[in-house]
């Protein structure tokens, strides 16, 4: 049955969000010591991400309309850190940075929408459907062990960070069964949300994550980063590129 398959597909897919179990290996003390380093690689991965995979994609479908709707997810985002820090922060410090809610939001966002591509594809054909979940996987990888690093640098604990990741990464599910059942009805809104997760992710990445980077002011640490961020945007690069387009 098709659905089973599908179902396969993206149970597999969020067994992913526990990539950051590399970073656990390196024990705690070591990934505390390199988590600027991967947080760099998140910053490019992150942004390799809305600029290389969903934005291209949102456009062939619906043109320049996505430009507006990355611009809006833009804001939002910024209205939603805005209101966790009134919210949960008030005059006291924060227990949590409000990035690592807005992280697992568009990382949530973009696991649905993973989980209408994959049950799209099998309803094409169940080949198609193989090739789609493998390509999917292959650009989850590091896209995972980056939001992994992000909620560990938000404060969370690692195995707290696994927890909330792998919570994240099961809205493809949700995302794979509304796309078996509401596929004719949801499939042109797609795009739009896609858009407004880049728009997220972008945010992220640029407003959250780098100004931490300016940070370190030593050349060894420039360097090391700068490469981490540049190293984070060509593995999800080669990770599209190299895989049959879904």
């Amino acid at each position: 049955m098709v659905l089973l398959e599908i179902l396969a597909s993206v149970i597999l897919i969020s067994t992913i969000s526990f990539a950051g179990v590399i970073g656990l290996a390196l024990g705690e003390e070591r990934f505390h010591r390199l988590l600027k380093v991967f947080i760099a690689f998140a910053s490019g991965s992150l942004l390799a991400a809305a600029f290389l995979d969903m934005m291209p994609e949102a456009m062939k479908e619906i043109g320049e309309k996505a430009l507006p709707m990355v611009l809006f997810g833009l804001i939002v985002f910024f209205i939603v850190e805005k209101f966790i820090h009134w919210h949960h922060c008030g005059k006291e410090e924060c227990d949590m940075h409000p990035t690592a809610y807005l992280n697992l939001l568009g990382g949530s966002v973009h696991n649905a929408m993973d989980g209408v591509t994959i049950a799209a594809a099998y309803i094409a054909s169940i080949p198609l459907g193989v090739v789609t979940t493998i390509a999917i996987s292959m650009h989850e990888i590091p896209r995972e062990f980056g939001d992994f690093s992000v909620l560990v640098h938000c404060g969370m604990k690692p195995r707290k960070a696994l927890y909330y990741n792998f919570i994240s990464a099961t809205t493809a599910v949700l995302g794979a069964v509304l796309g078996f059942v509401f596929l004719s009805k949801i499939q042109a809104w797609v795009p739009y949300v896609v858009s407004a997760a880049a728009g997220g992710f972008i945010y992220v990445a640029t407003a959250d994550l780098m100004p931490e980077l300016h940070k370190e002011n030593r050349l060894p640490k420039l360097l090391s980063q700068s490469f981490a961020l540049i190293a984070g945007v060509l593995v999800l690069y080669f990770a599209l590129t190299l895989l049959p387009e879904v």
